[in-house]
């Protein structure tokens, strides 16, 4: 399958903006880059009924959520609820960096979403991310009439880094009898970050999310090579995946990540838990964030937000 021509202008304006390879600039600068390079590719925001940011209590300290309601939803409606994790590598990322993306899903899907600022990497090393993604879905659980919120009907989904935090949070809820979680949605996670996998050989260069990027990532993530093996870190590692709740699992065919997707998808399929599997071909790492450009992102938030409806309605 050939890149298609929207996937390419991304690239070809990621080009030319001529910025820094993250490791060689402060970690400041590089999120600062991050958010400048998304800013061109991001869906207009869509207006929503309320947008309020708070925090939750969390390990490391309160945790900044931001909380949409859907348009033409009262302030009395107790609505189902999608926990968010953005991505951006463990390192970048904030509540800014996805917030058009949780608006079309709380519209689209009419729920609550509910976006976690969870604390990043270099300054929180791993198991920080897990810690703050647990607590916050917990505290979401736990207050929800106080949130708006049906607490028998919550989901949660992330993209890249916030996709693998979604992987974990729902095998260690099945075994710690945290919240059960009506659907988990996992847009193109890193599911083992031993970075041995043949799309990492294909598709490590070229395609914006590269081999180097996601050493760059591991390494400011990780505490040491030690923590790979931990399926906090790579859920393929994980020994049971099976009574997990029914997943999504969305990947694009020019991602270093395609393969482990997919493999987490089989994993899952095999120990029996109910799965959509979709690779969306012509497109790029970060394509359902950047809507904007690529009208593939457009569907992948269609198909997130159908799956959403249908997993609320059960």
């Amino acid at each position: 399958m050939t890149l298609h021509p929207q996937a390419q202008a991304v690239l070809d304006a990621l080009a030319a903006m001529k910025l820094p390879p993250p490791d060689q600039v402060p970690v400041a600068q590089a999120r600062e880059q991050f958010m400048r390079a998304r800013a061109a590719f991001l869906a207009a925001p869509e207006a929503v009924a309320a947008c309020a940011d708070r925090t939750l209590p969390g390990p490391g300290g309160e945790i900044p959520v931001r909380i949409h309601r859907p348009h033409g939803s009262s302030a009395a409606e107790l609505l189902p609820a999608l926990v968010f994790f953005h991505g951006g590598g463990w390192v970048f990322g904030n509540l800014d960096s996805h917030d058009p993306l949780c608006r079309a899903l709380a519209n689209r899907a009419r729920c609550a979403v509910v976006s976690v600022d969870y604390r990043l990497a270099p300054e929180n090393k791993f198991p920080a991310a897990v810690e703050d993604a647990l607590a916050a879905l917990r505290a979401v659980a736990n207050r929800s009439r106080e949130l708006g919120i049906d607490g028998t009907r919550l989901a949660a989904a992330g993209d890249s880094a916030g996709g693998t935090l979604v992987a974990v949070a729902a095998i260690d809820f099945r075994d710690s009898g945290g919240p059960r979680l009506a659907l988990q949605v996992l847009l193109y996670p890193v599911t083992d970050f031993a970075m041995t996998r043949p799309s990492y050989e294909r598709l490590g260069q070229g395609y914006m999310l590269t081999r180097d990027r996601m050493l760059f990532f591991r390494n400011a993530y990780l505490r040491d090579a030690r923590d790979i093996e931990d399926w906090r870190v790579s859920p393929l590692k994980a020994r049971d995946l099976s009574r997990l709740p029914p997943a999504l699992v969305i990947t694009a065919s020019h991602d270093p990540l395609l393969d482990e997707g997919k493999a987490y998808a089989d994993r899952l399929a095999a120990a029996g838990v109910p799965v959509t599997y979709r690779c969306y071909e012509g497109v790029i790492h970060g394509f359902v964030t950047m809507a904007g450009a690529i009208d593939a992102g457009k569907a992948g938030v269609d198909e997130v937000a159908q799956a959403l409806r249908k997993a609320f309605r059960q």
